[in-house]
């Protein structure tokens, strides 16, 4: 425990160093400030000033994004960026698991539905391989916490974050980054847009991240065998405006990836510990099995975005096209038979992806008269995925399993405005239609004559009150449900036992918040309380007695917290931003239990290879989950940054800036135990530059994790005490161009 609060409490010290050290010159300055920027956010599927709209939401833009992904760092770099907002990955760079508000879902399968829905340029990325696009060029990210049931797609339990690319324009425009560090890191990025002719105008993108292989092998003796990897990805956009009412915007985008599935580690923590022991070596791994660990995906996608103004209406039609494929493969018990410590059996496991395709169709119309008091919007969605799951565990042939998805949904929303309240409704149907066939090494395969269907149909709502106290500060409370449709799991078929499913779930919502701009604009202040319960809840137990994923409902889970979220600017050469959430979860079910430790019907407390907190019954082989935290849910996020600019007498400047993050206890599966969880873990960046009069040009260092924290994210449990932890620090340079 002292352990525990020495390591939170040092790495909120280094976090407050950094911001007194930048703060102490700034202060020191006497100038006016000319306050944080307006923010805007489409949480309601219109540009509208984050301050007015009665949800809890939060962006990341300029600096503080830039600086996320300057080593070349993948999506799930935004985890602990945002007040709770959290995500951690099994599957290496592919196949993200995302949480907000601490609900989200740890199934590490590729057909895992999600309650938390990532949006690319007005798309719904369903599959969790879709999820892990690379972000680059990009205009702002958004996080739109709580159930977003009625605008956006669908399972939307948990909320949205959305990822808008920057889009043409008839302005000529571009930029060029590039930087290299530690490992051979490169991280190239780069855009270049301007007009064709006066109503047709171009953008094109593009993304190189690289990183040799820096983890020996040192089973088979080779040297920097795995850990780097290789992310290419491009982007084109035409944007078609023939007069002021129409406009359409076409994306054609692409990303191949060929890298590095998660690195497990072998009995790295000791029975009756959490912390890493001395079997965990940095850069070096001993596997027997797993071929180094390869992943590789390539995808295609398209978009196409029209838009009409007609008399007193705006007519809006999103079509989206995405096609991937690839494979990871792993040392899943992450060593060998002889060692590090014991491991009872190798388990060497591919998963892939044969050809998924994706389409999508939301049309709407919103009423588009800015001087009415009321305003309304209508639409329709359509989504259909189709793919082959393949999962080969070598012991025996591949399994091969065909899922389909079909959705429709019909909704609305008004709002309408009077003496400084704004009251909102939103209303959406959703009909959802799953279907799973199966084949390969199965007693009887699942055919099309007796495939495995689930159907679910739901109305979900919202409904706000906010209130205008004055230009400054707005006072809201909402209340809204969403739906996660019922889900299908077909993995265990490639392991011997059966499928299984799980019924839909919903959930309902409350919160109440007061959003402000304080001293002169120079301060703004966001802050929120929220409650919600899951009905029906779908929870995916991992593990257990062999390296599989078994569906679970449970009647409910609750939980309840607090955000706030700041940006103060006490000079025009300051900026400092912080962010914080605590969230409280507890699964529901006094008959739920979950197989821990590799347990089967049998096994006796004393073989377990690790240390269940919950109470175990051995002639089941099951802990009690009833009363447990969420799995993968920080008890509390901390984040914060600050940039300091110092200008000097030619005109040109110089800047730092720092940011830092820290994550209270996180349990990684549904039962509770002495091993699988983590508590305190924290990572803190920098980046040192400077940038020419002209503001076009910035040459700069960085470093990322700068006190080389081993952040443990996960671990698996059904063979030995095997773990996986972040990334390396990683030192950098580079330099950056802009028109």
């Amino acid at each position: 425990m002292q352990t525990k609060m020495l390591s939170n409490t040092l790495a909120a010290l280094m976090g407050c160093a950094s911001l007194v050290a930048l703060t102490a010159p700034a202060l020191a300055q006497a100038q006016s400030p000319n306050g944080v920027e307006t923010i805007m956010v489409t949480v309601e599927h219109r540009s509208e000033n984050q301050q007015d709209v009665p949800v809890s939401t939060s962006t990341l833009s300029g600096d503080n994004l830039d600086s996320i992904f300057e080593s070349g760092e993948d999506i799930k770099a935004i985890a602990a960026h945002t007040p709770s907002l959290y995500a951690e990955s099994s599957n290496g760079r592919a196949a993200p698991r995302f949480y907000i508000r601490g609900l989200g879902n740890s199934d590490f399968d590729l057909a895992a539905s999600q309650p938390v829905s990532i949006i690319m340029d007005d798309v719904v990325m369903e599959n969790v391989v879709l999820k892990s696009a690379p972000l680059y060029d990009l205009a702002n990210v958004e996080v739109d916490r709580g159930p977003q049931g009625t605008l956006f797609g669908r399972n939307t339990t948990a909320g949205v974050i959305k990822f808008t690319s920057a889009r043409p324009t008839q302005a000529e425009s571009g930029y060029l980054d590039a930087n290299v560090g530690a490992y051979a890191t490169a991280n190239v990025q780069g855009a270049y847009g301007n007009a064709i002719t006066d109503t047709l105008s171009f953008r094109v993108s593009g993304l190189w991240q690289h990183r040799d292989d820096y983890i020996n092998n040192a089973f088979t003796g080779q040297k920097s065998a795995l850990g780097g990897y290789d992310e290419r990805a491009a982007r084109v956009q035409f944007l078609w405006q023939p007069d002021a009412d129409f406009s359409a915007l076409l994306n054609l985008h692409g990303r191949s990836l060929d890298g590095t599935a998660a690195v497990f580690r072998a009995n790295i923590l000791t029975k009756g510990s959490n912390k890493l022991n001395a079997n965990y070596i940095d850069n070096t791994v001993f596997f027997d099995g797993g071929a180094n660990n390869p992943q590789k995906y390539d995808g295609l996608g398209a978009g196409l975005t029209l838009t009409y103004d007609l008399p007193g209406v705006t007519a809006t039609s999103i079509t989206g096209y995405e096609t991937t494929h690839g494979y990871s493969r792993g040392d899943i018990d992450g060593g060998n038979t002889g060692g590090p410590g014991f491991i009872p059996f190798p388990s060497d496991t591919q998963d892939g992806l044969q050809p998924l395709h994706q389409f999508t169709e939301e049309v709407r119309l919103a009423s588009s008269d800015t001087h009415s008091p009321l305003f309304w919007q209508v639409g329709a969605f359509y989504f259909d995925t189709d793919y082959v799951d393949v999962t080969n565990p070598f012991f025996v042939p591949a399994t091969s399993v065909r899922q389909s998805n079909s959705s429709v949904a019909l909704f609305g929303q008004s709002s309408y405005k009077w003496d400084g309240f704004t009251a909102t409704g939103g209303v959406r149907w959703t009909s959802d239609v799953k279907g799973l066939t199966a084949s390969g090494p199965l007693t009887a395969p699942i055919t099309q004559a007796n495939q495995v269907k689930t159907r679910g149909n739901f109305v979900s709502w919202d409904a706000s009150l906010a209130y205008a106290v004055d230009d400054d500060v707005n006072l809201y409370t909402r209340a809204a449900t969403g739906f996660r449709a019922p889900s299908i799991q077909g993995r265990n078929l490639a392991f011997g036992s059966g499928l299984s499913t799980a019924r839909s779930e919903n959930v309902m919502s409350y919160e109440a918040g007061v959003k402000s701009t304080l001293f002169d604009h120079t301060l703004r202040l966001n802050a929120d309380v929220f409650q919600y319960y899951v009905h029906n809840m779908q929870l995916s137990a991992i593990g257990g007695g062999s390296n599989s994923v078994l569906l679970l409902n449970a009647r409910g889970g609750e939980a309840h917290g607090m955000e706030a979220d700041a940006e103060w600017v006490p000079t025009d050469n300051l900026d400092i931003t912080l962010g914080a959430s605590w969230t409280r979860t507890a699964i529901r079910d006094s008959s739920l239990g979950s197989a821990p430790c590799g347990a089967t019907p049998g096994t006796p407390l004393a073989s377990l290879g690790c240390t269940p907190l919950n109470p175990y019954n051995p002639v089941t082989g099951s802990a009690s989950i009833n009363n447990n935290p969420f799995p993968q849910a920080p008890d509390f996020l901390i984040s914060a940054s600050a940039k300091y600019t110092y200008p000097l007498s030619d005109g040109s400047s110089l800047f730092a800036f720092t940011s830092w993050w820290v994550q209270g206890y996180t349990n990684f599966f549904l039962y509770k135990s002495a091993e699988f969880h983590t508590n305190g873990n924290y990572e803190g960046d920098l980046k040192l530059g400077w940038t020419s009069a002209s503001k076009r040009y910035d040459v700069y260092g960085y470093v990322q994790n700068i006190t080389d924290k081993a952040n443990l994210q996960g671990g698996i449990d059904f063979n030995n005490l095997t773990g996986f932890v972040g990334d390396p620090r990683v030192f950098g340079a580079g330099v950056s161009f802009h028109l």
